[in-house]
């Protein structure tokens, strides 16, 4: 079986992020950039599998500047078999649809029988990819799940719900997308870090998978503003003086909470 992950280079949740007040787009040099954690789990849940069915193949993807190649690489440190990274300057500040056509095009030049991702990445947040690339793939697909099981010719697992836990499966091909309750990634050795060097690694831009890219000035969004988030401002204090709670009670009805 062939196993498509879709991973992400983010920048680090402990450093500082920020946008560019120019472009509006990640300032990728505020902090240190990493393989987005739900990407590790994703690229985990494959492993995991693989480990279990000799003759697997694992192949990482991802749409990413030509600098992400040493976080990529970190998937394929991990065990994956390959990886295919599509880098294309016109591709800089591309929204959610213009990515999702690129992925999907990237994953049916490949074929896979299966693609995992998480269900939402930690800088962009948009959490609606996955669906997305089914949709432009004609696949089933299976999100937010808590638990996952690949079978020969289905997928299956449970998502966790307000109202209980639902399980749902699904035929192959298919497209998946996990959370954080599946295992986090294995750690990185000496050893997979000296073999990743020499796996299959592709980079494509997005004429070679038959994208039409737009004028990299002309983005499909239009953003009005871009401003730096204002510093947090001191909070109300309440200090008892026998009238506490009718203050409280004031101040949250003037806050519209009440």
């Amino acid at each position: 079986m062939r196993i498509a992950v879709l991973v992400k280079e983010v920048p680090d949740t402990w450093g500082e992020r920020r946008l560019d007040l120019e472009t509006g787009l990640v300032d990728r040099g505020a902090s240190t950039p990493v393989l987005d954690e739900i990407g590790e789990r994703s690229v985990e849940a494959a492993l995991a599998y693989a480990d279990a069915h000799p003759g697997t193949e694992v192949v990482v993807m991802t749409m990413a500047p030509e600098s992400a190649a040493a976080t990529v690489r970190k998937a394929l440190a991990m065990g994956a078999t390959s990886a295919v990274h599509v880098v294309d300057e016109g591709l800089r500040g591309a929204d959610l649809g213009l990515t999702a056509e690129v992925l999907a095009a990237a994953v049916r030049r490949v074929a896979p029988a299966l693609v995992i991702a998480g269900n939402v990445s930690t800088d962009g947040g948009g959490g609606v990819l996955p669906a997305m690339i089914a949709e432009l793939l004609g696949m089933p697909q299976l999100t937010a799940l808590a638990t996952l099981e690949i079978g020969d010719d289905e997928v299956a697992g449970d998502r966790l719900t307000d109202a209980g836990t639902m399980r749902v499966r699904a035929p192959l091909p298919a497209v998946v997308s996990i959370t954080e309750a599946l295992p986090e990634g294995r750690f990185t050795t000496f050893k997979g870090i000296m073999a990743a060097k020499k796996k299959p690694y592709e980079t494509l831009t997005a004429a070679d998978l038959g994208i039409e890219v737009d004028d990299p000035a002309v983005a499909r969004y239009i953003m009005l503003s871009v401003a730096e988030r204002p510093p947090r401002e001191a909070g109300t204090k309440i200090v008892d003086e026998g009238d506490a709670g009718r203050r409280l009670a004031d101040y949250l009805i003037a806050a519209g909470v009440a």
